[in-house]
């Protein structure tokens, strides 16, 4: 993992990058005129192109996976009980792709972050498409077990690009517009994985079509990197130096994804349940998180990551990562089931739930920006947020439970609101994550919120899998995410926000 950087800019007090890398991010953005040297709007643009790649990659497992329960295909549908072990696929994903937050949000502040976004793009992009030509179950979450590893450094190093290079008070709009990005990813993910399966199966690869997905996601994300590698060496701090991050990624992620692999061939050996391995999954990361949790502590700087305030949002956070990937992970399945719909119809109806931080997450940052200059919360704005979408996600669960047959159109509705409120949330509460550390510990902020929310992410497919197993039925698992997302609340409630720290970047 990497050490902390010594060398300090004398005017910024910010950390100056040891290493090959001449990259000192933060100092780029001048303000030559008034104006920042950095075309913001075009880096937003295209990490918000990044963030559909590596999303898209990320949400096919979940159709692929309802993709195959419904053709009877592959390692899926031939199990017993496909629904808890497609969430205990997911889970390994995520349990991969939890682990390198922190880890990729220090090689960012250490080697620089543009560095490290174009690492996670190139890294998921070969790894999707090796996932397309598993030839077993194993093979499949290894490779996607590595996928999300590679992913896991985007996030804190994209939302730190955009903090360090944004007028200050347009930051949290830019987090929000970026991260739409997410949005259409899931989107794109939630739709067309299912249409281009079928493609495949009607192009003569019958019940392999479930690869052809993977391969076409592939190619997006390599192109989607080329673009931003190009940008970001003619606009953003020239020539990078790929080689000394990407050796300490991999130092760091083959080592886990073996740990990882051998849980999961460890479950498979001695037939443990679903939910036993969920657990030892869970142990797993409760060391990463242990250890990592200790390293932040002899170096200093737990008084900065590690502070009460800011271990409020990391926890309370893990509502919004575990109803994410609820409702991600399932929500083809859920519509499907609820209105006896076909996979495509319900793919379209869940997009709903997706396409909706179009406008939520954008609306989000853009209300917290305008709280702040107006003298107002943006922790008042994250309760209202949670609030609100708990009780619309209580109101879904309600609609398929027990005998209702709900239509796809209120299904969509429900999903379409909820998400908005949903989405509108996480630039708020990433925004005031930004504000809680100094500019150089941003990366390191946002990998330990990712890291410990991820929690959530790990839990959330394989926990609603066995639920529904065990039930029979999928409302269950909604009441559930709805209940964590309810203490959220309560744990937001606690919180005393910081106040912006706008005196970075320094005017000229």
């Amino acid at each position: 993992m990497a050490t902390d950087s010594s060398a300090r800019d004398a005017r910024t007090g910010t950390a100056v990058p040891e290493g090959p890398t001449a990259d000192n991010e933060v100092l780029l953005d001048d303000h030559r005129g008034g104006h920042p040297v950095v075309p913001y709007r075009a880096m937003w643009a295209l990490l918000l192109l990044g963030w559909v790649a590596s999303y898209a990659d990320r949400t096919l497992t979940g159709p692929i996976v309802a993709w195959m329960i419904q053709n009877k295909a592959g390692f899926i549908g031939d199990s017993a009980n496909p629904a808890a072990l497609g969430g205990l696929v997911g889970s390994m994903f995520f349990l991969g792709y939890m682990l390198t937050q922190y880890p990729g949000g220090r090689l960012g502040d250490r080697y620089g972050h543009r560095e490290m976004i174009i690492l996670s793009l190139v890294w998921a992009g070969l790894l999707t498409a090796v996932s397309g030509i598993a030839a077993g179950l194993v093979f499949f979450v290894a490779a996607r077990v590595l996928t999300g590893l590679g992913e896991g450094v985007f996030y804190s190093n994209d939302r730190t690009l955009i903090i360090n290079h944004t007028p200050p008070e347009k930051r949290t709009l830019g987090l929000g517009v970026v991260i739409t990005g997410l949005s259409i990813g899931l989107t794109v993910g939630i739709i067309f994985t299912p249409i281009l399966a079928d493609w495949g199966q009607s192009m003569g690869m019958g019940k392999n079509g479930w690869q052809l997905p993977f391969f076409v996601f592939a190619a997006l994300s390599i192109v989607v990197a080329a673009a931003i590698y190009v940008f970001f060496r003619g606009k953003l701090g020239g020539a990078m130096h790929m080689g000394p991050p990407l050796g300490q990624l991999i130092k760091f992620a083959v080592p886990t994804a073996v740990v990882i692999v051998l849980l999961f061939l460890a479950a498979e050996k001695l037939h443990w349940k679903e939910w036993v391995t969920a657990v030892v999954a869970g142990l797993i990361a409760a060391v990463y998180i242990g250890v990592i949790v200790r390293g932040v502590q002899r170096s200093g700087r737990g008084p900065v990551l590690l502070n009460r305030n800011i271990w409020l949002v990391y926890i309370a956070y893990i509502a919004i990562l575990y109803n994410l990937w609820f409702f991600s992970f399932w929500s083809v399945q859920i519509v499907k089931e609820a209105a006896h719909s076909s996979l495509v119809a319900a793919g379209l109806t869940a997009a709903f739930n997706a396409g909706a931080g179009i406008l939520g997450f954008p609306a989000g940052g853009w209300l917290a920006d305008r709280a702040i200059r107006t003298g107002g919360s943006r922790k008042t704005l994250a309760l209202v947020c949670t609030a609100v979408y708990s009780v619309l996600a209580a109101l879904f669960g309600w609609s398929i439970s027990g005998d209702n047959t709900p239509s796809l159109l209120l299904l969509g509705l429900l999903l379409f609101t909820s998400g908005l409120f949903f989405n509108a949330l996480q630039p708020i509460v990433q925004g005031m994550t930004g504000d809680m550390v100094p500019a150089a510990e941003r990366g390191a902020a946002f990998g330990m919120l990712n890291l410990v929310s991820e929690i959530g992410a790990v839990a959330s497919p394989v926990v609603s899998g066995i639920v529904h197993d065990a039930t029979g039925s999928w409302a269950p698992g909604v009441f559930v995410a709805v209940g964590i997302m309810v203490v959220s609340f309560f744990l937001y409630l606690m919180v005393d926000e910081a106040p912006a720290r706008h005196e970075d970047p320094i005017p000229a």
